[in-house]
């Protein structure tokens, strides 16, 4: 159901689910993500499964879906021959695709436009460590398109995330001011740091004062990661804060695989919820199941 509320108006009055990792689920359903395109391949070559992994979620309690558009830009698709206007059409597919599954619940379902880091677009893993060596202003340039695209769609949310850098933060609010859009951004972070050094309270003080931003906090880190990150962007902030960390398996390289135990529960985000948390999911590897019982977790809202 298409909300009647801004989710803002739904953030005061208590925690509402976001989905889970959409990669994962894709896998799951037999697709191919292999290529630099990612997930957002299937914007164009089979978006009816994108539409049966949000479908998933929403019917497991989840009431933000992330669309599928984290890794499509006008630079990546042009690599695969598709001109501007055609992925234009591309980016707005993926806010519809996210409706069509929400309009399958009777509850209020809020969409979230995701616009990635530049590094996504790279395909080359430098999401994860930031520091492109482009200016504030060459970022902005970059995003300021896509993010038009997606706001045309008319999204409820863009989700800024996996921002390893205080520098590409900076960009992306300047990307999405004036859009009549609020966003939230959510940092990628290690070592109670940002991916790029920066300390958590210099990144979450970047929005302390900005009345677009409507949560800030972090996603695609370790659980572990997230109890600190919380508290933090809660204290100086006084924002609410939006939570959806990755499993806790780790990645090995040389195995070409994940390994150890998945630290990511939903009895652990009980503390997340007490320290600030209002927005609380998943990110790779945290599939339906998982979001099911965040959703079914005291203190949760699921409109």
């Amino acid at each position: 159901m298409r909300p009647v509320r801004p989710l803002s108006t739904a953030l005061a009055e208590g925690t509402v689910v976001l989905d889970g990792g959409l990669s994962n689920q894709l896998a799951a359903q037999g697709a191919d993500l292999s290529g630099e395109l990612w997930s957002a391949r299937l914007l164009a070559d089979d978006p009816g499964l994108i539409t049966e992994a949000h479908t998933a979620y929403v019917r497991a309690g989840a009431r933000v879906l992330i669309t599928a558009s984290y890794q499509a830009t006008f630079e990546g698709f042009a690599r695969r021959g598709l001109g501007r206007a055609r992925t234009a059409r591309l980016l707005g597919r993926s806010v519809e695709l996210a409706r069509a599954a929400a309009e399958t619940v009777g509850d209020e379902v809020w969409v979230a436009a995701s616009v990635g880091p530049y590094g996504a677009m790279l395909a080359d893993g430098a999401e994860y460590r930031g520091r492109y060596g482009l200016t504030v202003g060459e970022l902005t340039r970059f995003h300021r398109p896509r993010i038009e695209a997606l706001v045309a769609a008319r999204p409820d949310v863009l989700a800024l995330e996996t921002v390893a850098d205080v520098d590409e933060a900076e960009a992306l609010l300047a990307a999405a001011r004036g859009t009549g859009v609020p966003v939230w951004l959510s940092y990628t972070v290690a070592g109670g740091r940002t991916r790029a050094g920066q300390s958590l309270a210099e990144a979450f003080a970047l929005v302390a004062g900005d009345d677009q931003v409507i949560a800030v906090g972090v996603n695609c880190c370790e659980p572990d990661e997230a109890d600190l990150a919380v508290v933090t962007a809660a204290e100086v902030t006084g924002k609410p804060v939006v939570v959806y960390p990755n499993s806790g398996e780790r990645w090995d390289a040389v195995a070409d695989g994940y390994r150890g135990p998945a630290t990511f529960d939903a009895p652990r985000a009980r503390g997340w919820r007490a320290a600030g948390a209002r927005l609380v999911g998943g990110c790779c590897r945290v599939g339906p199941d998982t979001i099911a019982a965040l959703g079914a977790a005291p203190g949760t809202s699921e409109r």
